[in-house]
């Protein structure tokens, strides 16, 4: 197991505990879609996640301190949904999406 997909893993472990259930990993083994515009990738030992066009960075190596802060912007991002979003689940899921985030 390579060391991206190891940090994906224990991410994705942490983020369930953190009721953040609904992540899907890429295929690439180093990428986890956490909720539709929001994707963490594990890559040059460090956490970056993307939100709509603007790119985060986690400063640490820890899957733990990553989580929290992707699960507190999960649940941020559910309770109030970005304007980017609309457009963005139009073009991946089709209008069916509009009516859920």
């Amino acid at each position: 197991m390579s060391e991206a997909r190891a940090a994906i893993e224990k991410l994705k472990i942490e983020l369930n505990g953190l009721g953040v259930t609904d992540t899907d990993e890429v295929g690439d083994g180093a990428t986890l879609s956490v909720w539709i515009g929001l994707v963490v990738r594990f890559r040059d030992g460090f956490f970056r996640w993307q939100e709509g066009a603007v790119k985060r960075r986690h400063l640490g190596t820890d899957p733990v301190g990553c989580a929290i802060r992707v699960a507190r912007r999960h649940a941020e991002l559910q309770a109030d949904i970005p304007p980017w979003w609309e457009e963005l689940s139009r073009e991946l899921r089709g209008d069916s999406a509009q009516d859920y985030p």
